[in-house]
């Protein structure tokens, strides 16, 4: 099954709005204050095997996962490093924010032929309600071939 949602846009994180944003508590929707009023966000395990994929290369690979859903976004899957090729990865200088989980930083995706810019994103220091995906990588669909999830 090709699910092919690992999260905003690149148009989202062009805009500063980066489509990572909300409050968690363990897999039950959390409200934020007036200004959140009506956002969520559910950050629950994933056990799937959930593996992205680009010109053929996987480039992560994990049954240890999390999923994120959140208001008004496709949900996103957000890796352990430890089940990433951190070696096909090249830290960038851009950084975003988000009111809802803080700043973010991002890598670069190395092929074997390019370069694709901003491909992966992380949250190192996230806000403490969405403190579960630290240092967990997110990949945007739209920037690799593949992001399956199966049984």
């Amino acid at each position: 099954m090709n699910v092919a949602s690992s999260g905003a846009s690149a148009e989202d994180a062009d805009s500063g709005r980066a489509g990572h944003g909300g409050n968690v508590s363990a897999g039950v929707p959390a409200h934020g204050g007036a200004s959140d009023a009506g956002h969520t966000i559910t950050i629950t395990a994933n056990r799937h095997r959930v593996r992205v994929i680009h010109q053929g290369v996987t480039f992560a690979d994990t049954q240890a996962g999390f999923t994120l859903s959140e208001t008004d976004c496709p949900d996103v899957f957000y890796f352990p490093r430890a089940d990433v090729n951190m070696a096909r990865l090249e830290r960038s200088t851009h950084t975003s924010q988000c009111p809802h989980k803080g700043d973010a930083t991002y890598f670069h995706l190395r092929t074997e032929d390019e370069k694709i810019e901003n491909a992966v994103w992380t949250y190192e220091k996230p806000l403490e309600r969405v403190k579960q995906i630290a240092g967990y990588l997110a990949f945007y669909a739209s920037r690799v071939d593949r992001i399956d999830q199966t049984s």
